[in-house]
């Protein structure tokens, strides 16, 4: 494990004992050029670094001061599509997550030193939790003075509450590690109503014994929970402001932030919450006045705007865009621009995903997957500041990876095996040539379905594209029933283990609505692979999950790797305090000001 160089860098315990291994990040970007190929997958291996899990002391506030920064002023917010969800139960997408870190809070949160280093502390919890039972049995207190935007104090039964809720049936598009934990893979039968009703989750899963303190107890160990809980989609709803689907288009701060407007898909504005107590928050800032968001801005004019640097654009900044790839060389190539920039190895691998109810031939599967052209398609991304091609289904940034395992060529035919992929279509009925391709009405999803329609259409397919809303692109390939063949999805570890790759998208446990498996894949032996791994030391563990993903890779093949992805952000002159976020593989929000 690396150690902090901040003065919370004092770890109770760490979390490679407890069986994780690392977090994903990157080291610390000033704003310089790191080349002229972005980040490179040397850099990803240097963001697997040890997670320590932080006490008390380390969890409370007020935050680290950034240098220089000044109160004052409002940013900006570069944005093209509207965000997917504002409901923390909801929150499983990058964009979402962003906004949770300005608005929510969790019982933990991460906290990073700039350099790749990453530690979980206690947010609204005192620490970052203290295990018993051999990590069966998990203890969190809550800090005192913990109030939502309308000055109530946030108590255990809040918690209980914000827990409960993700049972619920309104609930469908964010994580469900903690509800399986608890109560098994069919955890909505176990409180149908939410926790909306007189029945709840029983003391022997979830007690809360007073005001301040929730005790979680599973039947096996845990040794990541305080990493799970600190997802934004396990934030804190307060029970007597939760109004359920409605929640989703107005929710109650307890962040610094906290929404004063929202037109949807056009403008939202934050202000300060001024029942948010930087002492009792070690990670966060509230240095500006507020956020305003632009929805509708696309990549090409956001970076246009913030090359210019005139007038607003000086106060603003890009939130999950990145630098226009037609634009990148009008960026490196200006010194007083670059220099504006943060640049990182993010830790998402982007596929080619088949609706496994649909493309049911796995001859039709392997011929997409050798025909698909990853250099076109990264050309699309910014070139080698976009992205790298990727191999597999496991990315860089994800402990044990493996570069040379690439059973597709696709190192070695980054543009396509146009040969191999006619082959494998020679005796496919035309009936099933023919591929509904689901693509984002963004700027990087008009992109991406020039590069699919070509180079399937170079091998045979008869590909009919349909246009979905960039918005809720995930929430409508996400349902079971949806009437596409393929789909560009994204996925990246939620914490450091192969666990949160295999399981969220590959599990047959995991086909319902709102899922991230969007394959639907369910096999026996990959159930039996995951069953295993989940009950193994991580060592062990570690090589039953690479068993399991050459095993789904190569005998199911339900999503073909295109790309690993990088981000390269840009923002305005007048924005201090920008740095890459080792968390979010973004812009780190919580610690911008404005310099004048």
């Amino acid at each position: 494990m690396k150690s902090f160089t901040s003065r919370r860098a004092r770890a109770i315990m760490v979390a490679i004992a407890a069986g994780s291994l690392a977090l994903t990040g990157c080291s610390e970007n000033t704003g310089n050029s790191s080349g002229e190929k972005g980040e490179s997958q040397d850099k990803a291996k240097e963001q697997s670094q040890g997670v320590a899990y932080l006490d008390a002391k380390a969890s409370t506030g007020p935050a680290e001061e950034v240098p220089g920064a000044k109160p004052g002023g409002t940013v900006t917010v570069y944005q093209e599509s509207g965000l997917s969800h504002m409901d923390p139960g909801q929150i499983y997408v990058s964009d979402a997550g962003q906004f949770a870190n300005l608005v929510f809070r969790g019982l933990t949160n991460f906290e990073e030193d700039g350099k790749g280093g990453v530690a979980v502390v206690g947010d609204l919890a005192t620490d970052s939790g203290q295990s018993s039972n051999d990590n069966k049995t998990w203890t969190f207190k809550l800090k005192d003075g913990i109030k939502d935007e309308n000055g109530k104090e946030i108590t255990s039964a809040d918690v209980r509450h914000s827990v409960e809720r993700l049972y619920a049936e309104f609930i469908f598009d964010g994580p469900t590690y903690l509800q399986t934990w608890l109560s098994g893979p069919d955890y909505r039968k176990a409180l149908p109503d939410g926790g909306f009703g007189k029945k709840h989750l029983p003391d022997s899963v979830l007690e809360t014994p007073d005001d301040k303190t929730i005790v979680f107890k599973f039947d096996t160990p845990r040794p990541d929970l305080p990493m799970t809980l600190a997802m934004p989609g396990y934030s804190i709803v307060p029970e007597e402001s939760d109004t359920k689907e409605k929640y989703d288009t107005a929710p109650v701060a307890l962040g610094p932030y906290k929404i004063a407007e929202f037109k949807a898909g056009k403008t939202l504005k934050l202000v300060k919450n001024e029942n948010w107590d930087p002492k009792t928050d070690s990670v966060r800032h509230q240095y500006v006045d507020g956020f305003n968001f632009e929805f509708g801005i696309t990549e090409s004019s956001q970076t246009k705007r913030l090359i210019s640097d005139q007038g607003d654009a000086k106060n603003a900044m890009q939130f999950t865009g990145g630098v226009d790839a037609t634009q990148i060389q009008d960026v490196i190539g200006a010194p007083e621009v670059n220099k504006r920039t943060i640049k990182g190895y993010q830790p998402y691998v982007m596929t080619l995903t088949f609706n496994l109810d649909r493309v049911k031939n796995k001859a039709v599967r392997d011929a997409a997957t050798y025909a698909v052209n990853s250099k076109s398609l990264i050309a699309g991304e910014g070139g080698a500041f976009g992205g790298d091609v990727a191999p597999n289904l496991f990315a860089p940034t994800l402990p044990g990876y493996d570069a040379k395992y690439d059973p597709y060529g696709r190192l070695k035919t980054p543009a396509g095996n146009i040969e191999k992929a006619k082959e494998l279509l020679a005796d496919v009925p035309a009936s099933e040539k023919k591929l509904v391709f689901a693509y984002a009405n963004s700027e990087a999803g008009q992109k991406r379905k020039v590069a699919i329609e070509d180079a399937l259409g170079k091998v045979g397919f008869d590909v009919v594209s349909k246009e979905i809303d960039a918005a809720s692109y995930y929430e409508q390939i996400g349902k079971l029933d949806n009437p596409f063949d393929i789909y560009i999805t994204g996925w990246g570890q939620d914490w450091p283990s192969a666990a949160t790759v295999v399981t969220p998208i590959y599990d047959g446990d995991q086909v319902t609505d709102g899922s991230p498996n969007y394959s639907h894949i369910d096999d026996p032996k990959v159930q039996e692979l995951i069953k295993k791994a989940l009950t193994e030391q991580p060592e062990k563990a570690a090589k039953t999950w690479e068993e399991a993903h050459k095993y789904i890779l190569e005998e199911i093949n339900p999503s073909a790797p295109l790309w690993y992805t990088k981000q390269f952000q840009l923002y305005g002159s007048n924005i201090g305090g920008a740095r890459y976020s080792t968390e979010s593989s973004y812009l780190d929000v919580t610690r911008v000001f404005l310099k004048s």
